[in-house]
């Protein structure tokens, strides 16, 4: 039994021309993104008219179309994106994925019987989410490309028990980021990837002390030499990243997908096609195999560029027409006295056309072979006969014209059958609670340190004391304020869990969680989890979420804008990072290595763009974060936390000195006395 009949290629769509090209090359789905909360903002994208042809096209070829509504939805968005969702869902769109856990939270409860797909922005890497996303409604998770072949085999079998398809990539192009961690482009133009317009500033020259000069960009993805070994680890749908580039490439990607799937091989020479109509330098499958380093870096040269000019005329054949795709089964009857009756069954939708009777026949009369020949005559569209029973009285006629009519009669009555929205319509409705006014109110200072040595020596006007979770020991016992632990955003459940049941131990109460798995984990610990800034939370819905989680307090996203932030709900406590060197990239490969070795590593490496400025460097656990050149500065700005319940001072590379000059700089608002930024806060994002 071929894997192609329990699993799907997925493909992407940035306009009709990707669309059709996915469809022609054997694609089982594809992903498309309205002209708005797409992760994709900059492609060309759907309008309402085209997106319901595009699901009627699709439907038509036994293709399932997913919505990517894959962004952070803003308080003010929450409506029309639940609307454009409910539209969708009213034209049987076969799932929508999701970033935003609000927005999850209100299509779950809304809209029932519409199927969720977690994005691969929600940074799903870890099994422990499994049961967040089930509670979330989500039916289908897209798992984080960082995953190595063991990681994702051991989240496969834990995915079968939750009834969670997963869905993985297998060919595009590679973030140095992890999927919905990385505001590098937010900081330094205000285009935020977890709102659908990244510049892509990782391709830009940023290079480390003996490095390849680009040493946050990666090489494309490609694991299409695994995709057997995916589906028998249990991979049920295989994506392929694109939407903003060409039908061509599209064309040549599912083609290979198809191949991959179906014969757990690729040819050699549509292989080198591949890569070249499009590649960084080649490909890799460094996180895969579990050898990420500096060979998974890569740039598209002027070569590449080349390379891809010469096969784009050669790709238009692969999808120059449809496929056939539909099997039916066709009967005809033509009998004497009665209207000729043709009957089509997909094996679903049967459908029924009549013409008018025979004619007594003057010459040749009409035989079986003849009406079977312009019968199943299907030309430009995607059906194909799998079974003819075709009965012909003798010594009638009717001509070639009469038969080739009821055929597309009958075609074009199947086609309205595979596109008649079968699902119930939903009117169902969603009005925003009113922004209430800011409630001014008592916020308490939070200081988050890189580790115990950077303790200040009056803690007076510290509520509590965030500290590194590895680094936790028995002298927390020691600090007067409690201590939160601050899990490292990458780290494996088992070593994960073994610490926070040390930090319990040790007397700990709380954690930050950087993301959903982090929660399932500390509550299995007996502790109390609460919202950190890698949940990406900037809605009502979200905050309420997180209390059905039981989570009371929140770090609110640092891409959003203060104002906004203020008028946000008082369900859930909510913070902001208002001071620090704040982290813009989460990932798994670390740019330093490509020019020096962990073991000469002396930890304290930046990479410097091409204008310069230096951005530091920070291991912990089993990823690295890229942080913010210059630290946000918020002290002189203080009457404006009068709504918040708590700010946090990030401190990482400072002093103890340091630590206490700002400690009392944001008790009495003095301004900065060094380079700062003011982030996000009041510029906010587009």
């Amino acid at each position: 039994m071929k894997a192609s009949q329990k699993a799907e290629i997925l493909a992407p769509a940035g306009n009709f021309r990707m669309l059709t090209a996915a469809v022609r090359c054997g694609a089982d789905a594809v992903y498309l993104g309205a002209e708005e909360f797409s992760a994709r903002r900059n492609a060309e994208n759907f309008s309402p008219d085209e997106l319901k042809k595009a699901v009627e096209y699709c439907h038509t070829a036994g293709v399932k179309v997913y919505l990517a509504l894959n962004i952070l939805i803003k308080q003010n968005e929450l409506e029309k994106a639940f609307l454009l969702a409910r539209s969708a869902y009213n034209m049987s769109i076969d799932a929508v994925i999701i970033e935003d856990i609000g927005i999850a939270r209100l299509l779950h409860g809304k809209l029932p019987q519409l199927k969720l797909h977690a994005s691969t922005q929600m940074s799903v890497l870890s099994p422990a989410a499994l049961p967040v996303l089930k509670e979330l409604g989500f039916s289908r998770v897209v798992v984080g490309r960082e995953m190595s072949k063991s990681e994702l085999a051991a989240f496969c079998k834990e995915a079968e028990k939750y009834g969670t398809e997963v869905e993985a990539f297998v060919h595009g192009a590679l973030c140095m980021s992890v999927s919905g961690q990385c505001r590098l482009s937010a900081f330094l133009g205000s285009r935020s990837g977890n709102r659908g317009l990244c510049a892509g500033p990782c391709r830009l020259p940023f290079k480390v002390k003996n490095g390849t000069g680009y040493d946050l960009s990666l090489k494309d993805l490609s694991l299409l030499s695994y995709v057997g070994e995916l589906y028998d680890m249990g991979v049920r749908s295989f994506k392929i990243e694109g939407r903003m580039k060409r039908p061509e490439y599209v064309a040549a990607a599912v083609t290979a997908c198809r191949q991959a799937l179906d014969n757990r091989q690729v040819e050699p020479e549509l292989a080198d096609t591949l890569k070249n109509v499009f590649s960084r330098s080649g490909f890799t499958a460094g996180y895969y195999e579990g050898t990420p380093g500096k060979e998974m870096f890569g740039i598209r040269t002027r070569e590449d560029v080349l390379s891809a000019d010469k096969e784009l005329p050669e790709l238009h054949a692969l999808y120059r027409f449809e496929r056939k795709s539909v099997g039916v089964e066709l009967r005809a009857r033509i009998n004497d006295g009665e209207p000729v009756t043709l009957i089509l069954c997909d094996g679903e939708n049967t459908v029924t056309v009549g013409g008018n009777p025979p004619q007594r026949a003057q010459n040749r009369p009409l035989c079986a072979a003849d009406a079977e020949k312009s019968l199943t005559k299907f030309g430009d569209t995607p059906f194909y006969v799998k079974s003819a029973d075709i009965e012909v009285s003798p010594g009638l006629f009717v001509s070639a014209g009469e038969l080739n009519a009821l055929r597309r009669a009958a075609c074009e009555k199947l086609t309205r059958e595979r596109t008649r929205v079968k699902t119930p319509k939903s009117d169902a409705e969603y009005t925003p609670p009113q922004t209430a006014k800011p409630e001014k109110r008592e916020y308490k200072t939070i200081i988050r340190l890189e580790s115990l040595s950077q303790l200040p020596e009056n803690l007076e006007d510290v509520a509590a004391v965030i500290l590194p979770l590895e680094k936790i020991d028995r002298k927390i016992t020691e600090i007067p304020p409690p201590v939160i632990a601050d899990i490292p955003d990458l780290l494996n459940e088992a070593a994960a869990a073994a610490y926070l049941e040390n930090f319990a131990r040790f007397g700990g109460k709380a954690a930050l969680c950087a993301n959903l798995a982090q929660i399932t984990l500390v509550k299995r610990a007996g502790l109390t989890p609460i919202g950190g800034a890698g949940l990406n939370i900037c809605n009502n819905e979200a905050l309420v979420t997180l209390k059905s989680f039981g989570i009371d307090a929140a770090i609110i996203s640092y891409e959003e804008k203060i104002a906004d932030i203020s008028r946000l709900c008082t369900e859930v406590k909510k913070g902001i990072l208002a001071y620090g060197n704040l982290p813009l990239m989460l990932t798994r490969c670390c740019p330093l290595k490509n020019g020096v070795s962990c073991k000469d590593c002396d930890k304290n490496g930046v990479i410097t763009d091409r204008r310069g400025v230096s951005f530091p460097i920070r291991c912990r656990g089993d990823g690295r974060e890229l942080l913010n050149s210059m630290p946000v500065w918020l002290a002189d700005k203080k009457d404006d936390f009068s709504s918040l319940d708590f700010i946090v001072l990030y401190f990482t590379r400072e002093t103890p000195e340091r630590v206490n000059e700002v400690i009392k700089a944001y008790k009495s608002g003095a301004p900065c006395d060094a380079p700062f930024s003011r982030g996000l806060y009041y510029r906010g994002t587009l």
